[in-house]
């Protein structure tokens, strides 16, 4: 991975906490972890960033990997601490925080931050060994990930071209299918369920180098919930939510796309629904741009929500219909990381990579949502999402 990420941050803070460095226990599920190492392994590795350096502790399995791949200063294999020596003296446990201890020492740590996810096993037992170990509890590294450099942006808009495509294919099956005479989607002769466009999508995204774990396509009553993964057959003249969020299996950064489509006539308030949401997306997107903060910007989406007519949680905020969520999250190695657009949402930075989804819901009409990826620039924003807004399918 060539992130070059910039840990100037990071060393400041270690600093003025007087820590020697800041380790990372975990495997690379934790993005902040596969940022710092560049490196990426199913089982728990230790990253340690010093004042002068970034030195990976890996298992024999993975260091001839690690010394590929890993963007660290050194790489060390636990053998070289005596693991397995360690391990049958003292048990799995202890064996394991006397090797990580043993690391530290070689690089001269006495004293380390960690992240707040660190293990609280391997936290004692490195005390116990007589190492300091604080907890940073700002989430530096993970500020530092949401400005993004421009190999990463790139990384990000090349999963939203794989994204685009699966929402083409799910578009064309939606906008080639027959009409039974109950209203039901037909392609092919069976019903066009929900699982089967999610099958298209994820089919789709594997030739692009994509995955996803799960992905919405929601029809009716279904879609009103922003989060129903939806099922079961899809029916003409209601609305259908296709959320799709897909990840590079080889870089790991995320895409992320909503649309909102109606096979047929869904009815006057659901288009004006569409409308409404379709012009609380256009505000949020012209609210932003560097200085401006994530709560600005999702005030924006509501004001235009809220003068329709329509509930917000901000002006109710029991409210189970109308605009119920945050207008925007951070995109990078985590589908949800910083920053906000959302009340809470802090002062955007250019670099920042966000999504832009107003929405609104109501299980009696069914669910609009819109939703694009950005990235926050000096004086506005640059779209990474090339795809139409139409609420027709259409199979082109």
């Amino acid at each position: 991975m060539n992130v070059e990420a910039d840990l100037t941050p990071l060393r400041s803070a270690l600093e003025d906490a007087e820590a020697d460095g800041y380790l990372i226990d975990d495997d690379a599920s934790d993005a902040d972890h596969r940022y710092v190492s560049g490196f990426t392994a199913p089982d728990p590795y230790q990253t340690l960033v010093t004042h002068d350096g970034v030195h990976l502790l890996v298992s024999g399995l993975e260091y001839g990997r690690a010394n590929a791949q890993a963007s660290v200063d050194s790489v060390s294999r636990r053998a070289a601490y005596d693991y397995q020596e360690l391990i049958g003296e003292y048990g799995s446990y202890e064996g394991t925080v006397r090797t990580i201890a043993a690391f530290l020492a070689d690089h001269d740590i006495d004293s380390a931050a960690v992240p707040k996810t660190f293990p609280t096993g391997t936290a004692d037992g490195l005390r116990e060994q007589g190492i300091s170990v604080t907890v940073e509890t700002e989430g530096i590294v993970t500020e530092i990930r949401s400005r993004k450099t421009d190999w990463e942006r790139e990384q990000i808009r090349a999963t939203q071209r794989a994204n685009e495509g699966a929402m083409a294919r799910a578009e064309e099956l939606i906008a080639s299918a027959e009409i039974d005479e109950d209203g039901t989607l037909v392609y092919d002769g069976d019903p066009l369920t929900s699982e089967r466009v999610k099958e298209a999508i994820e089919v789709t995204l594997l030739r692009h180098g994509c995955g996803l774990d799960d992905t919405i396509v929601a029809c009716g009553a279904d879609g009103a919930d922003p989060h129903d993964r939806g099922s079961g057959p899809l029916r003409a003249n209601e609305l259908i939510v296709i959320d799709i969020f897909p990840r590079d299996k080889e870089t790991g950064y995320f895409g992320d796309m909503t649309r909102t489509f109606a096979r047929g006539d869904p009815g006057a308030e659901a288009r004006r629904r569409y409308d409404v949401t379709h012009d609380a997306y256009e505000a949020a997107l012209e609210a932003v741009e560097a200085g401006v903060t994530g709560a600005t910007v999702h005030d924006v989406a509501c004001d235009v929500i809220e003068d329709a007519g329509y509930e917000t949680l901000r002006s109710d905020p029991s409210t189970n219909t109308g605009f119920i969520h945050s207008t925007g999250h951070g995109v990078g190695l985590d589908i949800h990381e910083e920053p906000s657009v959302s009340p809470a949402g802090g002062e955007l930075e250019s670099g920042h990579v966000i999504s832009i989804e107003p929405g609104i819901y109501d299980p009696a009409v069914g669910g609009v949502r819109i939703e694009d990826l950005i990235v926050v620039t000096e004086d506005g924003y640059e779209n990474l999402t090339d795809y139409p807004i139409a609420l027709e399918p259409s199979s082109e």
